[in-house]
């Protein structure tokens, strides 16, 4: 890119060490750039450069670009955080990032709905090769759709931690009950949880799963919207333990 030629912006190329970070806040574009030129300028003063939301796209791609920089961690992570990183270049840089500075990526308010998706799925991938502990610390700090992963893939003690995640939606539990090959161990787990059988799509999402616990069908009707249980009944396959509980709950309110 070519940079205005000005007296403050060759100086900017030749401060000397001790004085770049007197021009690292600065609002002129010319001189940032020119800054990234200086010979001096290392890894510290990238990284409390790039932790300006304000810098520009096209700023973030020169840096990116620049070799001394791509053998920085530190400073491909703060590339691949920032809001204003060009999307390819943001996207390739996930791919080099570690599994928690992909969780903590997934997580920002300022993260775009496709990179978000991409770092999730980095972490969902590498979960079958992660020890219990790892899994257990997903389960707790991980994204909504990285908790709901880790229900679907167990075990029992990952599944009910990731239940407990705050992060955690009804929309991705819905998701992950919607496969009917989730084990019955797990749809157990879900049904005797003390928040999510509360709400009625969750308790209807149960209820016509093929490993709906029958231990815990009673409970799961009770109450339930009558269009909802005349919808299940009318399901083929629903397991005839929870229809028996169904029924019953009709009787119980004087129906049919």
């Amino acid at each position: 890119m070519v940079i205005e030629d000005r007296p403050i912006t060759k100086g900017a190329r030749t401060l000397a060490l001790e004085e770049i970070p007197t021009l690292l806040a600065s609002g002129n574009e010319h001189i940032l750039f020119s800054l990234i030129d200086n010979p001096s300028f290392d890894e510290t003063h990238v990284c409390l450069l790039l932790e300006r939301k304000d810098l520009p796209g096209a700023l973030l791609e020169e840096i990116a670009k620049r070799k001394t920089w791509r053998g920085s961690y530190r400073a491909q992570l703060a590339l691949a955080a920032h809001p204003h990183t060009p999307r390819l270049i943001a996207m390739r840089l996930l791919r080099e990032l570690h599994l928690m500075d992909l969780v903590r990526i997934s997580l920002l308010p300022s993260t775009t709905g496709e990179l978000r998706r991409l770092a999730e799925e980095r972490v969902l991938a590498q979960v079958p090769q992660l020890p219990l502990g790892q899994r257990l610390m997903l389960a707790r700090r991980g994204s909504s759709r990285v908790a709901a992963g880790l229900i679907g893939q167990g075990p029992e003690n990952v599944a009910r931690i990731a239940l407990d995640n705050a992060h955690l939606t009804e929309s991705q539990l819905l998701k992950t009950l919607s496969k009917q090959s989730l084990p019955a161990r797990i749809v157990a787990v879900i049904a005797k949880h003390e928040k999510w059988p509360k709400l009625v799509n969750i308790r209807v999402a149960l209820l016509r799963h093929a490993h709906a616990p029958a231990e815990c069908a009673s409970a799961l009707a009770l109450d339930l919207p009558r269009r909802d249980i005349e919808d299940l009944l009318g399901l083929s396959g629903l397991a005839g333990s929870v229809r028996a509980h169904l029924r019953q709950e009709l009787a119980r309110r004087g129906g049919s």
